[in-house]
Parts: C-alpha cells; structure tokens; sequence
C-alpha cells in the first residue's frame, strides 16, 4: 500500500509540473513574448534594392560651371580718387559697363540745372550705367552744399578739387560729360542737356 500511494503521488507531480509548462507556453504564444526575451515577429527585414544615393552634393566637380572672368580694365578706366565723403574711389570697378563722367563745378549754373536730371536718373541705371559726378573749381564745402541742395547724396561724387581728373580727361570748361562705352572706348566729350542725357543713358542701357 505505501508504495502504491508514493506512486500516485509522483504521477501528480508529474502532471502539475506539465500542467505549468503548457501554461507557460500558452501565455507566451497570446502576449508575444517569450521567457527570456522578445520575440522578433515576422523574421528579419529583407534588404531591398541598392544603396540609398545621396543627392544634393555635386557628383563631378568638373562639372560645376566656372567662375565668372573678370572684365579686362581699359586704361582709360585705370584711375583712383576719393569721394566728398571720403571713401575711397577706383574707377576699375565698371569695366565692362558703360560709364558716364560728369564734369561740375559748384558755381556752375548750367551744372545745377542739369543736376536735377541726374539726381532723377542715375538711381535707375546705378547697375546698368553708372553716373559719376567729378567735382572741381571750388571748394570742398560748397561741393558738398550743392550735392545737399539738387539729392545728388544717392550718386558717387569724386572730390576732385586738384583738376588731376579734368586733365587726365581734357576737360576745360563745366558743365562736360564723358561716355564711356562697355569697350573703354570714349563715345562722348560736350555738353548734354537733361533730354540728351536721358536718352543717350537709355540708349547704353539697352545695348
């Protein structure tokens, strides 16, 4: 009888100890995740396809276009001075533009009705043909004054009170204009009134 029931007994054990494991098994089946660790559903991701390629980054420096060459300085644009407001001028800075070099002096009433028109245009084609006023014959202040009274302050305005400029370009009288063309090449030396000014500006602009 003894042996019997220590039989029994380990057939209960038995069973209890398997009961546990499906148990087990069965909870981790519903959750998903196994004793031990998470369980990676549906395998590893299947690799698909070449490399990314990255874009945006030049993929042949030969390729990019070349910088732009500077315009070669005609030598009659090879001059420097300083402005009624002191800054530095070089006039190097418009090769390859046409150019527009106006001759005033501050007591000039010719010079002061042509001023209007320049004031007015010279803002419009600061970019296309620039319009530099060459200040001589007088003196400093009175330069000044005059660029004050017509709004001449938006134009370059060369101090040239020494006449280094009017000589360089042949000027002995005001009020002169000199026209430079985009080749260096001097298209113009006289007296031009507001409408001549105008359009002669207009017409370089569009050439």
């Amino acid at each position: 009888m003894g042996m019997a029931r220590t039989a029994a007994g380990r057939l209960r054990h038995t069973a209890t100890a398997g009961a546990l494991v499906v148990a087990l098994f069965g909870a981790a089946a519903c959750t998903g995740t196994a004793p031990g660790g998470p369980t990676v559903v549906g395998g590893a991701p299947t690799v698909t396809g070449a490399a990314p390629t990255v874009t945006g980054a030049p993929t042949d420096a030969a390729t990019s276009a070349p910088p732009a060459t500077p315009a070669a300085v005609p030598d009659v644009l090879r001059f420097t001075g300083t402005t009624l407001t002191g800054a530095a001028f070089d006039a190097a800075q418009f090769a390859g533009r046409p150019v527009v070099l106006w001759f005033w002096a501050p007591w000039c009433a010719t010079c002061a009705s042509q001023a209007w028109t320049v004031a007015e245009i010279a803002p419009k084609y600061r970019d296309t043909v620039p319009i530099v006023g060459v200040a001589g014959l007088g003196e400093q202040r009175a330069m000044k004054d005059f660029v004050t009274e017509f709004e001449l302050a938006g134009t370059t305005q060369v101090d040239d009170r020494k006449g280094a400029l009017w000589k360089r370009f042949k000027v002995t009288e005001q009020s002169i204009f000199v026209i430079i063309d985009r080749t260096g090449a001097v298209v113009h030396r006289g007296f031009l009134d507001g409408e001549a000014l105008s359009a002669r500006v207009a017409a370089l602009a569009g050439a």
